[in-house]
């Protein structure tokens, strides 16, 4: 794919060294973004150009039909010097999967890969210097025909933009409060909810909103035939510690595929920790964490990578895990797949499997 580049000639001013620390999640935005249209069935103008305000029409698609996809990754900056980015090329697969569930054009994934990897290398200045900072990247793509009608858009914008992120836990990792939700659903089989759209994150809003009155960071989400079974919070799959087993909810219809999920699996099995995808039903999490079988719970995600709970509340039971006295409540393996994965992020530990990339060879 050919990748014309146009240069800003007015450049924003860039977090310094003393800023990053409180960049916070997506507030600020570098100087150039991606951009390639689709029509007559072929996507064509791949362009770097300067970051812009986009206009469209009234009736555009997007706005009426939620004809839209994004994904979200990141791109790290190694201790010496070099950029590297976490599994693009996953991100650029599902981001295909999203595509085909909401009846859009899907993009070829080296084509996808290398307009990330151009763009990041346009904009590495950008990418922060300090601990647990990096620079989160969102491929995003819209319906763009201008006239209503609920069938699928013959015309679409793909666009990836860039904000310089800061860590997420900006006093270091601490456990958070979750409770589940017994009222709304986020999924239902055969919906979008292992698409990464919109809609989805749309109809969390209101649960999330109300648990956060109540003092809790998330929601996990129950299944929506039976209201019954552990599905995923808000951002982030979920994962339980239950006698010396990873255990997650299986990869259905309904759960987002997380890449770092998948990430954390593989880890997890190569410390010689066995990994169950299974239906785990709220009743059997809430007797886990009783009988002290539940030992540890942890979501994972682009960006907290690993969050450590401290507590799960289910109508009037509450579970505790961790003791704050050790390593401030975190489990022992929450803490070590936390290390691993953002030690291979960074470019401190050797990569063995071809997760991490070099923005500077193709």
């Amino acid at each position: 794919m050919n990748i014309s580049i146009t240069k800003a000639t007015e450049l924003k001013k860039k977090p310094t060294r003393e800023e990053e620390g409180s960049l916070g999640f997506g507030k600020r935005f570098s100087d150039h973004m991606f951009m390639m249209n689709y029509d007559n069935g072929e996507w064509h103008d791949a362009r770097i150009v300067p970051y812009q305000k986009l206009s469209f029409d009234p009736s555009c698609a997007v706005f009426h039909y939620a004809q839209e996809i994004f994904e979200g990754l990141k791109a790290y900056r190694a201790d010496d010097d070099r950029i590297l980015m976490f599994r693009a090329r996953d991100n650029a697969e599902r981001l295909n999967n999203s595509a085909v569930r909401l009846c859009m054009p899907t993009i070829d994934i080296e084509d996808n890969y290398e307009a990330m990897r151009q763009l990041v290398q346009v904009e590495r200045d950008w990418v922060p210097h300090s601990a647990g900072t990096s620079l989160y990247l969102r491929p995003t793509m819209i319906a763009t025909d201008e006239a209503l009608g609920v069938h699928a858009s013959k015309s679409y914008l793909y666009y990836i933009i860039c904000s310089p992120s800061g860590a997420y836990y900006k006093a270091g990792l601490a456990p958070i409060r979750i409770r589940v939700e017994d009222r709304y659903v986020r999924a239902v089989r055969g919906g979008t909810g292992f698409a990464k759209t919109g809609g989805n994150y749309a109809c969390s809003i209101l649960a999330g909103a109300e648990a956060e009155k109540e003092g809790y960071s998330q929601v996990l989400w129950l299944d929506g035939e039976h209201m019954k079974y552990v599905q995923e919070v808000g951002a982030m799959n979920m994962m339980f510690l239950i006698d010396g087993k990873l255990v997650t909810a299986p990869l259905e219809d309904t759960i987002l595929p997380g890449i770092t999920r998948r990430s954390v699996m593989t880890l997890a099995r190569e410390m010689g920790i066995e990994v169950e995808e299974r239906p785990l039903s709220v009743e059997e999490l809430i007797e886990a964490g009783d009988s002290g079988k539940l030992t540890e719970a942890f979501g994972t995600g682009t960006a907290a990578v690993v969050s450590p709970v401290g507590e799960l509340a289910y109508r009037d039971k509450h579970i505790y895990l961790g003791d704050k006295s050790v390593n401030n409540g975190i489990g022992e393996l929450t803490m070590k797949l936390y290390n691993t994965l953002t030690g291979l992020q960074w470019g401190r530990i050797p990569d063995t499997h071809g997760w991490v990339t070099d923005i500077d060879k193709k």
